[in-house]
């Protein structure tokens, strides 16, 4: 049961959303840049560092909801997803994407835990700084995200197909277009 009276059957943060979308068009672009605009790791990767931090957070609803987006984006291998979420060291990702992931926890964590070490050992693997840069934002962004979810008392389906069919949506069409489809087009009066 939300904490608070939020739009009936929008799960997640798309209640959330849908409850004051003044905020929702800044949350949705920032999304849309980290994990679809240009940049040298794939969107499934992307997908996958914002699928792990929101398992570390334990945020049912963002990793279930990112996990499927990433699944969309891998051609539908969920396994690889779950495997990342439960031990991404043995996941069959490539070694940079495991030394992002450790940085990504680390900033889950908290930001003062990503260690001189860390970004080397990224590096070494070929992290480029704006991958660098993205991974601490995208762990970032979804330690907020996932607080918004759970700290409002969302409704969080466990029917895992819902999370299926949304996430071959966004992954097709992305997070803006997606959310036109549940933001109101003017704000809620209060």
């Amino acid at each position: 049961m939300p904490h608070i009276s939020l739009p009936e059957g929008l799960p997640g943060i798309r209640g959330a959303m849908a409850f004051r979308p003044e905020t929702a068009k800044p949350l949705n672009e920032l999304v849309e840049v980290l994990l679809r605009g240009p940049n040298t790791l794939s969107p499934a990767e992307r997908e996958l560092i914002a699928t792990y931090v929101s398992y570390l957070n334990d945020c049912y609803y963002c990793q279930m909801s990112h996990g499927a987006i990433a699944a969309a984006h891998l051609n539908g291998d969920e396994d690889l997803v779950k495997r990342v979420k439960a031990d991404f060291q043995h996941a069959n990702i490539s070694e940079k994407l495991k030394a992002l992931l450790i940085i990504a926890a680390r900033v889950q964590k908290g930001g003062k835990n990503v260690t001189a070490d860390d970004i080397a050992h990224a590096r070494s693997l070929g992290a480029t700084d704006l991958e660098i840069h993205d991974t601490v934002l995208i762990a970032a962004a979804f330690c907020m995200y996932n607080r918004y979810v759970d700290g409002l008392g969302t409704m969080q389906p466990r029917d895992e197909a819902s999370y299926r069919e949304r996430g071959k949506m966004v992954a097709r069409d992305g997070y803006i277009a997606v959310s036109k489809t549940y933001l109101p087009a003017e704000p809620i009066p209060r």
